[in-house]
């Protein structure tokens, strides 16, 4: 099972520097950073660093590990600009990009941007439209959509990503319709939750996925939950889980996740601390995670 930092894009750009850093002088496999302008609640203007800046950096900065989106929101870009920066980005870090993309669902900073964001239905309706343009641009030497939402005609998109093909990571979770979507186009799969809850989703994408006759084990599924390494754990009413409070705790929840076939877990930096602390916690779940 690989493992994953997830540095919160709220924090210094020079602190986020050297969470990436050390995760890849240390043995982690990849970092993630988040797709939004600003918090959702009350304290809006704390800052936010953009996510398509940060990977590009992240790329040219920091070596050997995996760099994604986790996830790009498919509202706020035009999806051929975004198979272009993927693609730009993949280049940039010599081939480790992961493109993660979901719907997109912040209500907050819509309404801030003037963004539209639809009901359920049209969103996913134009979330997988943008799923043809974005494969379409990256894996085709030209492409041509003609929907509801996107029009392209015989498109170019070069350079193509290093990667052949480039992997596209689809967050999302809900079982009508976004897993159906997964397994048409994902090859990798994310969602938040504790292991009982990832097994339940991953047991429904591999239905999804025999349903038009993809093999499941071509979609990497990866999760994250809040992780708490020495300490109680808080009261968030599931959103987000929470896995630790102990040590012994979380190598049972890492052991759990092992043993429902989760090929990464995805740890997010809010609860580790700052500074040498949360350098010295990295390496203490590293470490559970490699057993």
């Amino acid at each position: 099972m690989r493992i994953a930092i997830w540095p919160g894009a709220e924090q210094p750009y020079a602190e986020i520097i050297e969470v990436a850093r050390h995760a890849a002088d240390t043995g982690w496999d990849t970092v993630y950073v988040a797709d939004h302008f600003m918090p959702d609640g009350d304290d809006m203007e704390s800052p936010m660093l953009e996510a398509g800046s940060l990977v590009a950096a992240l790329g040219a900065l920091i070596p050997r590990v995996r760099i994604g989106t986790l996830v790009y929101g498919n509202t706020y870009r035009h999806p051929a600009v975004l198979a272009n920066m993927a693609a730009t980005v993949d280049h940039i870090s010599g081939g480790r990009f992961i493109l993660g993309v979901g719907a997109g669902w912040q209500k907050t900073e819509h309404r801030e941007y003037g963004i539209a964001l639809p009901s359920p239905g049209p969103l996913l309706d134009q979330f997988e439209e943008a799923l043809q343009v974005i494969t379409g641009l990256l894996r085709q030497p030209r492409t041509t959509v003609d929907g509801k939402y996107y029009q392209l005609t015989d498109a170019v998109s070069e350079p193509k990503p290093i990667q052949s093909p480039l992997p596209i990571l689809i967050g999302g979770k809900g079982e009508k319709r976004m897993l159906g979507i997964v397994a048409k186009y994902a090859d990798m799969w994310n969602c938040w939750g504790e292991p009982s809850l990832i097994a339940h989703k991953s047991a429904v994408l591999d239905e999804r996925c025999a349903a038009i006759g993809r093999d499941p084990a071509a979609i990497d599924r990866t999760a994250q939950a809040l992780v708490v390494l020495d300490g109680d754990l808080p009261d968030t009413g599931g959103r987000p889980p929470v896995i630790g409070g102990s040590r012994a705790a979380l190598a049972d929840a890492i052991a759990e996740y092992r043993a429902i076939g989760l090929d990464e877990l995805i740890i997010p930096d809010d609860a580790l601390g700052k500074g040498v602390t949360r350098l010295q916690a990295m390496d203490v779940i590293r470490d559970l995670v490699n057993g």
